[in-house]
């Protein structure tokens, strides 16, 4: 019952991917959605962690195909778990280390003094900032007495509450028109 309740729930989103497959020019979104599609269902445990490996938005349409072709919970939650814990913590990781080191942030300095007419304007500011970002890393996050919020961690938490409370509503009304259908296709039945 819980398969066939899974699977029902996204039929619009494989028959959207099955009248894709018809189609000869595909938007970028489509055909991303497509070979996502594919290499889900012909790679497996492979397809699913490289899907979660990589800073991915399809990755919610990796997890339907998983459901769609019954892959079993536990393959789909290791190569899961391996790609978004292992794999991709230490990309993201890389990355940033990468971008912010010495050179590049003398480099970056550099550009934006280069600027024309408001290239010095916004050089001294910028110096100042990422001098404050390094002493407060080194202190722990404190700069002599309580931590200050800033005004982007403020904005950032709003947006993540704002998206939780998008997701919890979004999977209510999902319910409440599953529940809909159930009950309308029960009663023609009958």
């Amino acid at each position: 019952k819980a398969v066939v309740s899974t699977q029902s729930t996204g039929d619009e989103d494989l028959q959207e991917l099955d009248a894709l497959k018809g189609k000869a020019n595909l938007d970028v979104w489509s055909r991303a959605k497509l070979a996502m599609h594919t290499l889900v269902q012909r790679a497996g445990f492979l397809g699913i962690l490289l899907c979660a490996s990589i800073p991915n938005p399809l990755f919610d349409l990796a997890g339907l195909t998983c459901g769609h072709f019954l892959v079993p919970f536990t393959t789909f939650f290791g190569a899961t778990l391996i790609g978004k814990a292992i794999v991709k913590m230490h990309i993201q990781m890389l990355f940033v280390i990468f971008i912010f080191s010495k050179h590049h942030l003398e480099t970056l300095e550099t550009l934006i003094s280069q600027i024309p007419e408001i290239g010095p304007a916004l050089h001294a500011p910028f110096v100042e900032f990422m001098d404050k970002q390094k002493l407060r890393l080194r202190s722990g996050g404190k700069q002599g007495g309580a931590p200050s919020e800033s005004v982007l961690s403020k904005c950032f938490e709003v947006f993540v509450v704002g998206m939780i409370l998008y997701f919890v509503i979004s999977l209510v009304n999902s319910l409440a028109q599953q529940y809909y259908k159930d009950n309308v296709e029960g009663k023609k039945q009958k």
